[in-house]
């Protein structure tokens, strides 16, 4: 069946720059959708494609706003190879095999995240990190501005299963700030192979203890990877339909 979604061509498009902590400057194109609390998309590795945009509708529909940076590859169309090798020329924004510290595009997605917020002049903003990404929205949850983030089939850095692209005082960071609002979720498929048992035990280890649980994660049965956006399945009853509802409920709760 044909997926419905809204064009690109029908966001508002606008560019944002922002330094690193390295102390060279990023720009990307931001395109935005909807009217309400606002969600901060951020892509994962196959692309902005069809699947992204019909996840976007899904917020809008709830009485969301959705931002979307569009940090690589073309719109409207995905390829995990292309956009790989992309990545791979981005040496100055993503750290892709890189364990205990976390790449310069996090420094920029935490300004555009403080930017949002002050623009829309609410007490903070809701994450989605998918794959490539997937890191990246644990550590936006350790910024003010962040008070809700979904980390999805996290990946990252690739082939390091059993570690975390992020630093200590990152995760220092991440305990207080989830302490001060409320845990966040995660998700992956049972057999996936790209983001594994031994990353979600990793995160486990790292970030929960026997009184408080700041990642709720969840795996799905099935030897799917992109939760949302790919393997997602929109009919009720469906492990992911489920999931997608439950990340609504949680946006709702932490951002209206």
């Amino acid at each position: 069946m044909p997926i419905s979604y809204t064009p690109i061509a029908q966001f508002k498009k606008t560019s944002f720059t922002a330094p690193t902590q390295t102390g060279k400057s990023i720009t990307h194109d931001i395109y935005t959708i909807g009217k309400g609390a606002p969600i901060v998309i951020v892509q994962e590795l196959p692309g902005i494609g069809k699947e992204t945009l019909r996840l976007a509708d899904k917020f809008v529909a709830q009485g969301f706003q959705v931002i979307l940076p569009h940090l690589f590859g073309p719109l409207e169309q995905i390829s995990v190879a292309g956009n790989l090798f992309r990545v791979f020329c981005m040496r100055k924004e993503f750290h892709l095999f890189k364990s205990n510290k976390s790449s310069p595009i996090v420094d920029w997605l935490k300004a555009l995240c403080r930017k949002v917020k002050q623009e829309n002049g609410v007490k903070g903003v809701g994450v989605i990190g998918m794959c490539l990404t997937g890191n990246f929205a644990i550590s936006l949850m350790g910024d003010d501005s962040v008070l809700a983030a979904v980390s999805s089939q996290p990946s990252m850095p690739i082939l390091k299963h059993k570690s975390l692209h992020m630093s200590a005082e990152e995760i220092a960071e991440i305990k207080v700030n989830i302490d001060k609002t409320a845990p966040m979720l995660a998700y992956r498929f049972e057999k996936d192979t790209m983001c594994t048992a031994d990353k979600f035990q990793c995160i486990q280890h790292v970030f929960n203890v026997a009184t408080k649980e700041r990642v709720k994660m969840t795996t799905l049965p099935g030897k799917g990877h992109s939760v949302l956006t790919l393997d997602f399945v929109d009919k009720e009853g469906h492990p992911t339909h489920d999931a997608l509802q439950e990340v609504i409920q949680y946006f709702s709760k932490q951002l209206k």
